[in-house]
């Protein structure tokens, strides 16, 4: 092979290159405000499941559990406040746990929902069933506790997944909750930037 055929060869390995680059930036183009607005959508949807008697979620702030962008949301029907939503992170196993926690005017958490993760199949993933989920109900801040026996005060860990157990627990509902008591108690007016780790 000379140093042509070399120079050849590498010229159109950089041509495929580069269509292949502003094919893969076309389809990024087109399909990024797609992506977007379903985002947007799920989000909305599961506001809306969570606060079903809720006629209006309104955005109150923003905030940053581990440096990821989360909102929180006053829940009311006609005039009246029936509660509040609070997205929250925490780290989990194998990625970060997306969770959105709903809790009544008292500050009590009444739902939560895992909105996205990539925590191992069969096992991280027990996270998402109800039998966990349904723990948190009617539990106030100092109840979002993480522990491996059996209880009904705190929340119970899911054998053999207790890091992802302790993400949602301890790391995301619990800073959440912290969250959302801040911003009600402290009086904030949703403008204020709060960040957590």
């Amino acid at each position: 092979m000379t140093g042509r055929d070399i120079i050849k060869i590498t010229i159109n390995l950089v041509i495929v290159y580069l269509i292949g680059g502003a094919i893969l930036a076309a389809v990024y183009a087109k399909t990024s405000p797609i992506m977007y607005k379903n985002a947007v959508i799920e989000k909305e949807r599961a506001l809306k499941k969570l606060m079903p008697d809720a006629d209006k979620i309104e955005k109150m702030g923003d905030w940053k559990p581990h440096e990821k962008a989360a909102e929180y949301f006053i829940a009311k029907k006609g005039n009246e406040i029936i509660g509040y939503v609070v997205q929250s992170f925490g780290k989990g196993y194998s990625s970060y746990i997306n969770v959105l926690i709903a809790v009544d005017k008292d500050l009590k958490v009444q739902k939560i929902d895992i909105l996205s993760h990539a925590e191992t199949p069969g096992l991280g993933d027990e996270i998402e069933k109800d039998e966990f989920k349904n723990q948190f109900k009617d539990k106030d801040i100092d109840h979002i506790k993480l522990v491996k026996t059996e209880t009904t005060e705190y929340i119970q860990a899911i054998s053999g997944v207790t890091i992802s157990s302790r993400a949602v627990t301890d790391d995301a509902v619990k800073k959440g909750l912290n969250q959302i008591i801040t911003a009600v108690k402290g009086g904030t007016d949703g403008a204020a930037q709060h960040k957590h780790d």
